[in-house]
């Protein structure tokens, strides 16, 4: 039996043992642990996909039967887009190791200063990044996405050489530079590190050819962490050892072979929070090299109505529940477009005529307010339409980006 193998067995046997929900979806199979001998039999296993995921989690709060350690034990709890509860128990480093192996392949090491751009608040992307960068002996400044010239006037003061964000943020930070007459080579980055959106061709020409940088790029979720990294020379993601990554058929969840397009199904042996083909949603590609080494390709979209922005991904139910708590919304529906190389998310209305606000304006603000509160995003534009501008039944989230 493989060293992979054998990590598998355990953690199939402890889930099966402390977390209920996996306990009841073997059962309801008839199956035990001794089922799940290899990699070859998970496909023996349903995917529990996100949506699944927050169903269970709000019908069994806070973490749908899945936690498999006492309460006691957990040093976070941290949250991921649609309010899926994340636990993190003491003495687990949120997959550091890989995070530093990462960055390593990207060229970072001790000396450099990085920018961390990431959310630390509630959402685990900024917290997982600084560990892996602190193993590698950076200098982190934990500023957070927001307040660009705050940054800017940090990053040239420090004098600092290296940033970890979204490309898109970025190009935000280049073109803000500019307006506060600080031009491209005067800027101290020479390294970047991107996640949570795509790195477009465009982007990547621009930011190496025309800003000099050295960039690369990990895929990444807020459930899992750190599941694939770009490395020098090869094309493609090297897949975290930490995890087992298959590619599955969306529909029936069987595992899929090289070359053929399905869901990113992941395993992890994160024995807090055991969760076992866990679809994230996304539809990627496997291949083999010629050393043998599997990667994955690329990403090609979305299973699901989800629709990832600026990094962060939208629901639907994240829409409706939003509209449900203000009576004088009768439709709603959002748009994301891509202007300029940026995400651009705008939210139309069609108002009740018998609700209709005193002050328009005032609404639009308040809205704005707990849209991004509880979408975690920012509208960039609330525009009201009138009757029959959204019919019944429209998608509540469209991508328009090509």
């Amino acid at each position: 039996m493989s060293n992979l193998d054998k990590a598998l067995c355990e953690i199939v046997a402890h889930a099966y043992t402390h977390a209920p929900a996996f306990k009841n979806m073997m059962d309801d199979r008839g199956m035990t642990p001794d089922a799940v001998q290899t990699v070859a039999d998970l496909s023996k296993l349903p995917v529990t996909g996100k949506e699944k995921l927050l169903q269970m989690q709000q019908k069994q709060p806070p973490f749908g039967g899945w936690l498999a350690v006492p309460m006691t034990q957990l040093q976070r709890i941290h949250f991921s887009p649609g309010m899926i509860y994340n636990p993190q128990a003491f003495g687990d480093d949120n997959g550091a190791q890989v995070v530093r192996d990462a960055f390593k392949s990207a060229g970072l090491q001790a000396g450099d200063i990085a920018l961390n751009t990431f959310l630390y608040h509630m959402v685990p992307a900024g917290l997982w990044l600084d560990e892996g960068l602190k193993l590698t002996g950076m200098t982190v400044i934990p500023i957070g996405p927001g307040n660009t010239d705050r940054l800017i006037d940090v990053m040239m003061a420090v004098q600092v050489n290296t940033y970890i964000g979204t490309p898109s943020y970025l190009e935000r930070i280049y073109t803000r530079a500019g307006q506060m007459d600080i031009l491209p080579d005067a800027i101290p980055l020479r390294k970047a590190f991107f996640s949570a959106e795509p790195y477009l061709a465009a982007q990547r020409k621009k930011f190496e050819g025309e800003y000099g940088l050295r960039t690369s790029q990990a895929y990444a979720t807020a459930d899992l962490g750190l599941i694939a990294y770009e490395t020098p020379g090869k094309p493609g993601f090297r897949l975290a050892e930490t995890m087992v990554v298959e590619i599955a058929d969306p529909e029936s969840g069987q595992a899929l072979p090289d070359g053929e397009v399905g869901e990113v199904v992941v395993t992890t042996f994160n024995r807090a929070f055991p969760l076992i083909r866990f679809g994230t949603g996304d539809l990627g590609i496997t291949e083999t090299d010629d050393e043998g080494e599997r990667r994955l390709k690329g990403l090609v979209g979305r299973t699901s109505e989800a629709v990832k922005v600026r990094g962060t991904f939208l629901h639907p139910n994240q829409v409706r529940s939003l509209a449900n708590t203000f009576p004088q919304i009768k439709h709603i529906s959002t748009v994301i477009t891509r202007e300029s190389a940026q995400d651009c998310l705008k939210v139309q209305i069609e108002l009740f005529e018998e609700h209709l606000p005193a002050d328009q304006e005032e609404f639009s603000d308040y809205f704005g307010a707990a849209f991004k509160q509880g979408a975690h995003l920012e509208a960039d534009q609330i525009e009201f339409v009138g009757a029959g501008a959204i019919q019944p039944g429209a998608k509540l989230v469209k991508d328009e980006r090509r």
